[in-house]
């Protein structure tokens, strides 16, 4: 029987007649999650407004938080929010390390690209630097996955970890299949190889982010890692259940499951949070904005609104409005330019098309 680089039967692999394939099972329970998945997608595509930097913002620090909480790191999303606004934080000196170098490197996020396997050293040094001796490069020992005393995996060896995941990343460039599914396998199969002395965890997570941002930069912004974290026990048990099979299917329907979760979970809180902040006066702007179905400056609200208190319409109408990704700037970059004018986002439209 011929066996694959894992040491797997090729009966369970869909493979091609040259190069290694992943083995994975393309179930219905997966057809349908993402179906459901694409449908939800779009729906909160409305609903998130592509300028909303502010939401970004607080999904980006609950993403890092998410991760980190999973190896066991204790700072709260507060604390991770004050390391990355420069102010001074409480807690043990590594902790503290390594939610540094979790937000350096969501900040070079969009420089990386799924199928390069050396900017995913070069991300692999920026999330481990100051931590441990070999940031950046794979594994030269032995290493196993422990719960508590026993050990739940035992990696390949060291001197096949190089191989292994070239194999990985050709099969990653090549792959046709949907992005939910490659993007799953992908983060399974990094799991089980195990490529660096530490970090593993992190780095499969970050990648399989990327890998999706490539397919819908919206799931980018989403807080996938605190609803793994949320799931975690099932996490490790659906890694398990994968290697057990020698089949990663259960680990892909775990996956999109909380992808699923994540987007309805992200959609009905923006769908209350929109719901609960559309006080008469942000109704008024709006109403005035859809109704000339142009661009208007400062002055030109105020006087359609026939409001002469420029303090109260800032904080009462303007920022309010702003703030919820309702409406944009022209001139973004020149907030207080005498050209500045305000128009409707796509959400703001959606929105407008409900009142009556």
């Amino acid at each position: 029987m011929l066996i694959t680089p894992y040491g797997w039967p090729t009966t369970v692999v869909h493979a091609m007649a040259k190069s290694y394939q992943p083995p994975y099972t393309i179930t219905p329970s997966i057809i349908r999650l993402i179906s459901d998945i694409s449908e939800q997608l779009g729906r909160l595509s409305v609903l998130e407004g592509e300028k909303n930097l502010r939401l970004r913002r607080i999904n980006r620090i609950r993403t890092i938080q998410g991760s980190l909480a999973i190896e066991g790191n204790t700072l709260s999303e507060d604390q991770i929010t004050a390391i990355l606004e420069g102010k001074r934080v409480i807690a043990p000196p590594k902790e503290i390390q390594k939610a540094r170098n979790a937000i350096k490197a969501y900040e070079q996020f969009e420089s990386w690209q799924p199928a390069n396997e050396k900017q995913l050293l070069q991300a692999h040094q920026v999330l481990m630097a100051g931590l441990i001796d070999d940031a950046g490069r794979y594994r030269k020992g032995n290493v196993g996955v422990m719960n508590g005393e026993a050990v739940v995996h035992m990696a390949p060896p060291a001197s096949r970890v190089k191989k292994l995941m070239g194999d990985l990343f050709s099969w990653l460039a090549a792959s046709d299949q949907h992005p939910l599914i490659t993007r799953s396998v992908f983060h399974y199969e990094f799991e089980f190889i195990h490529p660096f002395a530490d970090g593993n965890g992190r780095m499969g997570r970050l990648w399989q982010i990327l890998i999706l941002s490539q397919w819908k930069p919206l799931l980018a912004q989403l807080p996938v890692e605190s609803m793994v974290h949320a799931h975690q026990s099932e996490y490790y048990q659906a890694i398990n259940l994968s290697t057990q099979k020698t089949d990663s299917a259960p680990f892909v329907e775990f996956m999109l499951g909380v992808i699923l979760e994540t987007v309805q979970s992200t959609a009905g809180n923006n769908t209350q949070q929109v719901g609960q902040q559309v006080t008469p006066q942000v109704e008024a702007l709006i109403k005035a904005l859809f109704r000339v179905d142009k661009p208007l400056t400062r002055n030109e609200l105020q006087t359609d609104l026939t409001l002469k208190d420029r303090e109260s319409f800032r904080e009462c109408y303007l920022k309010p409005v702003l703030d919820m990704g309702l409406i944009e700037m022209t001139i973004p970059d020149k907030p207080n330019s005498r050209l500045q004018q305000y128009r409707l986002t796509e959400q703001g439209r959606k929105l407008a098309g409900t009142f009556t």
